[in-house]
């Protein structure tokens, strides 16, 4: 059935429960606000450090949404982007347009004025809605993509060249508008990360937007009476799609703006969530502030969360060994998958497998997985080659994109573009990106187990591992090592530390810096090439 379904369904069960909560840790002010009061006495943009609505309220604003659209021509198979930070309004208006049967397209919250005119016409946006962090970067644009679309802001002090999303909303209908979709219907479009140059679109169906909420649900055993915590950004599928196992059975979600350590435990304990989705880096200053005393556990009530699961990206062992020191209670799991397989759970670790740690898991709930050779036919297991995947939750192409579809999806099957190896027990570890393997003098070698290698030396905050040129070798590896904060390190140790490693694997050049990480935890490594990628440069760093 249609995703939008879930919502009616929840409206009818659960109408006065609180569906979502928005807290914003950097206002200080502590007053409960719902929206109803929100609406009547405050502005359409503000601060206030907590905001709830309930099922019937989140409907009742998708509808409202839904009627505006529709009133402006728009229909099935039209597109609206959303270009907004997580807010009370992101859902409601996600939902508001999938209810008119047009397509949802959001936007990362970092893309630059041309990145955006980009996305919106690869995707043949009809109609984009933004927020005030927003307003310069589209009024650089405006000339160019006002021509053939409309744009609504969601926000006090609504730019001239914009029409008022409050004000407009307002005079509409609350009442469901009457479009028949099927699960074949086109739903979402999603950009790649573009860590090989600008996004591409990605377009999904209604199919795999309810199988992603199948999967979450099946994985992790959400009930009515759980509660998520959502930190990343909802323009992505990972944190929308954890949070559609909660949609799904009715329960409460929290969507906290920051990633500091003392305000995610804040709302754990104020809110009594019971289930968290961290990356790798938010983890990690979470166990750093604890070991600092910066933050007590004792001053929180967290008796109630169950369940830590970690995603995006390769999670180091040593890190959830550390975890599990601190919350030896808690469930562990780990997800795979992409935005071309409606996000996470295509692999899947599993609760009850936390001696895997280290792998990405299998086959996750109503998914297939492979791993090919270069000529596409399957490897032995203990032999690395290229994850692929099947499954409903599979896109439907790249939009406007034959050639990259063409060399994506074959015979029914993803590649992904990950190389990964299978153990004798049939668990999945992901080895590297594709792209990112480095030929060192013949041998291949995969920067991800450098880099959780390196992440297990006491003083290493984080680590990266790029390959660099050399006369010699063709390639040669360096690692780029952020150390924790108040240590100090040097080169000799991590040398000495490598020394574990075959002498092959050991990282040739050594440079300490932070790693740039995207909105969803990746490393941005096309940064680190075009900081470090130069033997001069890396000479030079070396030395300076």
């Amino acid at each position: 059935m249609p995703i939008i379904d879930i919502l009616e369904d929840n409206v009818k069960k659960f109408g006065e429960d609180i569906a979502l909560v928005e807290i914003n840790p950097e206002v200080q002010e502590l007053r409960r606000v719902t929206w109803k009061e929100y609406e009547l006495t405050e502005p359409a943009h503000t601060t206030h450090y907590r905001r709830e609505i309930t099922w019937n309220v989140f409907n009742e604003k998708a509808n409202r949404f839904a009627n505006l659209l529709m009133s402006r021509g728009v229909k099935k198979g039209d597109k609206v982007a959303i270009l907004l930070m997580n807010c009370l309004e992101w859902l409601p208006i996600y939902f508001g347009i999938l209810k008119t049967g047009a397509l949802a397209v959001p936007l990362n919250f970092r893309y630059s004025s041309d990145e955006i005119e980009y996305c919106l016409n690869l995707a043949e946006v009809d109609i984009l809605v933004f927020g005030p962090e927003f307003i310069g970067r589209v009024e650089e644009i405006v000339d160019s993509i006002s021509k053939n679309r409309l744009l609504f802001y969601v926000g006090d002090s609504c730019p001239s060249f914009a029409e008022d999303y409050n004000l407009l909303t307002a005079n509409c209908s609350s009442q469901s508008p009457d479009i028949k979709l099927t699960d074949e219907d086109d739903a979402a479009i999603y950009f790649s990360s573009g860590t090989t140059g600008f996004p591409k679109a990605i377009l999904h169906n209604h199919e795999s937007l309810m199988h992603s909420c199948k999967v979450e649900q099946n994985h992790h055993g959400q009930t009515k009476d759980d509660v998520f915590l959502c930190i990343p950004p909802l323009y992505h599928t990972g944190a929308k799609m954890h949070w559609f196992g909660s949609f799904l059975v009715g329960g409460k979600a929290v969507l906290l703006k920051g990633t500091k350590p003392k305000p995610i435990l804040d709302a754990i304990s104020n809110e009594k969530c019971s289930i968290v989705w961290l990356l790798v880096p938010w983890a990690q200053d979470i166990l750093d502030a604890i070991d600092r005393g910066d933050v007590k556990l004792e001053d929180y009530d967290l008796s109630q969360w169950r369940l830590m699961h970690i995603g995006a990206q390769p999670v180091p062992p040593s890190l959830i060994a550390r975890w599990k020191e601190k919350f030896p209670n808690h469930l562990y799991d780990t997800n795979y998958g992409l935005s071309e397989s409606i996000g996470p759970g295509a692999v899947h670790l599993g609760v009850e497998n936390i001696h895997k740690v280290g792998a990405i898991g299998k086959a996750g709930y109503g998914w297939k997985t492979k791993i090919v050779d270069e000529e596409g036919k399957e490897v032995t297991r203990g032999e690395v080659g290229e994850l692929c995947l099947q499954g409903p939750g599979v896109m439907t192409c790249y939009y406007n994109d034959t050639k990259a579809t063409e060399e994506t999806l074959k015979d029914g099957w993803l590649f992904t573009g990950d190389m990964a190896m299978e153990d004798e027990d049939g668990f999945i570890f992901l080895v590297d990106r594709k792209k990112d393997v480095v030929i060192s003098g013949g041998e291949n070698i995969y920067p991800v187990q450098i880099e959780n290698f390196l992440r297990a030396y006491p003083k290493v905050k984080d680590a990266a591992v790029i390959g660099v040129a050399d006369a010699r070798l063709g390639e040669a590896t360096l690692a780029v090592i952020e150390i924790k904060d108040g240590m100090e390190c040097t080169e000799d140790e991590i040398n000495e530390f490598s020394l574990k490693l075959p002498r092959y694997k050991r990282p040739r050049h050594i440079v300490f810096a932070d790693i740039p990480r995207n909105p969803t935890g990746k490393i941005e490594k096309p940064k680190l090439r075009e900081i470090y990628g130069g033997s001069l440069l890396v000479e030079k760093q070396n030395k300076g």
